[in-house]
């Protein structure tokens, strides 16, 4: 069905598995696999990628989102991408075993610590539809940015 699993090369590095904070909460809370500084942002300061060690599978017409914590703007995280979209194939791709990460600026105006086992994002599985005349054939070849192509 769906769920998480620590990615390849994170298996003993002390990775704690994603839980829902109470009964009726929609979304997991991720830790930072690692200690990571994210830049006070100024031009030419790119995203940083914050690894989760994890890597999450789902059902086919399943993808998972990543999204910011609420109190994530308060702390001077703001997601580059606004909210991450991981589909369910990109599950074990070859490139990068289907591991996970967040990327965030920081707009304030000092660096930003994250510390190993803070809570960085929640990720929520949602189903989609299809259009009666889609025709998506394309399949996976890489990992993260890889439909870029």
């Amino acid at each position: 069905m769906r769920g998480f699993q620590i990615a390849k090369g994170w298996e003993n590095k002390g990775i704690n598995m994603p839980v829902r904070k109470t009964q009726k909460a929609a979304a997991y809370d991720i830790e930072a696999a690692e200690d990571i500084t994210i830049p006070s942002f100024h031009l030419g300061v790119k995203p940083t990628l914050i690894p989760t060690g994890l890597k999450a599978y789902c059902e086919d017409d399943e993808f998972f989102i990543l999204c910011n914590r609420s109190s994530g703007p308060k702390k001077g995280l703001i997601m580059a991408n606004s909210i991450g979209i991981i589909d369910a194939d990109y599950y074990g791709n070859e490139s990068n075993d289907g591991h996970f990460y967040f990327q965030y600026i920081n707009c304030l105006d000092h660096d930003i610590e994250i510390k190993k086992g803070d809570v960085i994002g929640q990720v929520i599985f949602m189903k989609y539809l299809k259009t009666d005349d889609d025709q998506a054939e394309g399949i996976r070849t890489g990992g993260f940015g890889s439909t870029d192509k």
